[in-house]
């Protein structure tokens, strides 16, 4: 006959060994592999300046389970070797002082911003507007030269060369006032300015100065381009 007194024993026993294991479950500490990927990329993230706007995701490669190493008790360091781009794929040297041992660690990093982009096919002279243009956020990575994040920045440009709906807008892909083009040419101050016809002669942007020729007296000045076909000269 099972006395009390033996059950709770047992009942004793029981609840001893589930309190054990299930403290041995919440206190497993990261494996050794863990705290390399997470050394890389903590080195990565703390490298990198955070934009402004977009965002920035970092993620180290699952690394070979066959690899052993002794378990490290300095704090393990990290570098970028030679000179790499800190965007696509990225090699960081995670290293352990004490116990002398290095590994190579692949990481990848995806930094994307806001860009403004095509909406549909765009041709050689097509005049830009905020129906064939939007935001999109696009990977660093595949960005090229100079672009913009706000279409009001280029609205009322024109497209110098074939863009395809997605892409990205490139400085020079468009231009505010093209060569040859038809300007507005206006001399003097505010309230003071005097208007002509001319003609541009090279393509620019907002702020940029150009040479432009005066319709009637033919005469070749520079001018600093304020608005869509149009240029001021300041006396």
């Amino acid at each position: 006959m099972i006395t009390h007194r033996y059950l709770d024993l047992v009942c004793m026993i029981i609840g001893s060994l589930l309190l054990s294991f299930s403290g041995n479950i919440h206190a497993t500490p990261l494996s050794q592999q863990d705290l390399i990927q997470q050394t890389a990329v903590s080195h990565i993230k703390q490298t990198l300046i955070q934009p402004d706007f977009g965002s920035i995701n970092v993620t180290a490669a699952k690394l070979d389970s066959r690899l052993r190493f002794p378990v490290c008790s300095s704090q393990l360091q990290a570098s970028t070797p030679g000179k790499q781009t800190l965007a696509g794929n990225v090699t960081v040297l995670v290293r352990c002082k004490s116990e002398n041992w290095q590994l190579y660690v692949p990481v990848s990093v995806q930094q994307t911003l806001p860009q403004v982009i095509a909406t549909t096919h765009l041709g050689r002279g097509a005049l830009l507007s905020a129906a064939n243009l939007k935001v999109a956020m696009v990977e660093s990575r595949f960005q090229r030269g100079i672009s913009f994040t706000e279409p009001q920045q280029i609205i009322g440009s024109k497209v110098k060369r074939t863009v395809k709906a997605g892409d990205v807008i490139q400085a020079n892909d468009i231009c505010l006032v093209c060569r040859n083009d038809s300007v507005l040419i206006r001399a003097g101050q505010s309230g003071l300015a005097i208007v002509t016809a001319g003609k541009a002669l090279s393509d620019g942007a907002i702020g940029d100065e150009i040479r432009v020729q005066n319709s009637k007296s033919k005469r070749i000045i520079d001018g600093v381009i304020t608005a869509v076909g149009e240029v001021t000269v300041k006396y």
